[in-house]
């Protein structure tokens, strides 16, 4: 069925009508954090099987006072910051004369950078994707030198195409002197890649699937949650995990913003994220390409992970 004229459609419904009218259905991977998906994201990063987070933050506690010292920084910027937790570090070395404009789409996560790292240093919120963040600090920064952070391997989650074309847009929007700290998870053993995203507790579940609930809480959809399972798959050639949810029966599904019908086959799938692992080889080609010149890289012993410190050129 075609998609009916409507007065206004939010950026969530056109990139909902676009992607569950392609082949292979797809939705991008921010519409999961909303303010419940940002709060099941801060539970996966509690699992025993997710370590990717803890490795992030065990390299910042360590080097955080190298990190600072890069620049000496007064200004610092989050990507995606959602509660701040491992910025924690970061805030402590540059002390309480510090700003701090954490970037999250999640006015929940925002709320709570505000409370828990407001005595470390000055909280100034941005509620916004990360290039509109980004613009945003751009007009109301100082001239000092600014520090960036993009912790988690967010990167991770865009495209294989769209990694060196989005970290040149960054580079654009710093100067030059200002540094990124950007995380990569790196290749592991593939069953341990794999339960990272399929934990036996279900959180990692409820997670994807929220983004089914997302759709009939805000664009008036009829999703049946128990008539999508959650199936994380390692894709060895493009070195990514996705996650999908996956139709377990036929069915017809109705998106009242949209006015539409979108069909579903049994063991159709609704492509969600993709998680791309980095090798350590690979990293200083990827800060090259955009403009950036390596520092420091700093790797994690028991979860493979870097952190890796650059200067825009």
């Amino acid at each position: 069925m075609g998609i009916a004229s409507v007065p206004v459609l939010s950026a969530f419904a056109r990139d909902v009508a676009e992607g569950l009218s392609a082949s292979v259905k797809k939705l991008s991977p921010q519409y999961l954090y909303d303010d419940l998906g940002s709060a099941l994201f801060e539970a996966i990063t509690l699992l025993p099987e997710y370590g990717l987070t803890r490795a992030d933050e065990r390299l910042i506690a360590r080097h955080a006072r190298a990190i600072i010292d890069a620049g000496d920084f007064e200004t610092i910027c989050e990507l995606g910051s959602g509660s701040g937790r491992k910025t924690r570090h970061i805030l402590e070395a540059a002390g309480r004369d510090a700003v701090y404009h954490p970037i999250d789409v999640s006015d929940a996560a925002l709320a709570t950078c505000k409370r828990e790292l407001g005595t470390l240093a000055r909280v100034e919120a941005v509620h916004a994707d990360w290039v509109d963040g980004l613009r945003t600090i751009r007009r109301k920064r100082s001239e000092a030198p600014l520090l960036l952070l993009f912790l988690g391997s967010s990167i991770g989650n865009l495209d294989r195409a769209e990694i060196i074309p989005f970290l040149t847009t960054v580079r654009t929007t710093l100067r030059p002197g200002d540094c990124f700290l950007i995380g990569f998870d790196l290749v592991k053993d593939v069953d341990r890649m794999l339960e990272a995203y399929d934990d036996a507790t279900g959180v990692t579940a409820a997670f994807n699937l929220n983004l089914l609930g997302r759709m009939n809480r805000e664009l008036q959809a009829d999703f049946d949650l128990r008539s999508f399972t959650h199936e994380a798959r390692w894709n060895a050639d493009a070195r990514r995990i996705e996650m999908h949810l996956v139709s377990s029966r036929a069915q017809r599904v109705w998106v009242g913003a949209l006015e539409s019908e979108f069909l579903f086959e049994a063991g159709e799938t609704i492509w969600t994220e993709s998680s791309h692992k980095f090798l350590r080889d690979e990293l200083a080609g990827l800060a090259r390409g955009a403009g950036f010149k390596e520092l420091n890289i700093w790797i994690d012993s028991e979860w493979p992970f870097a952190e890796a410190l650059w200067r825009a050129e």
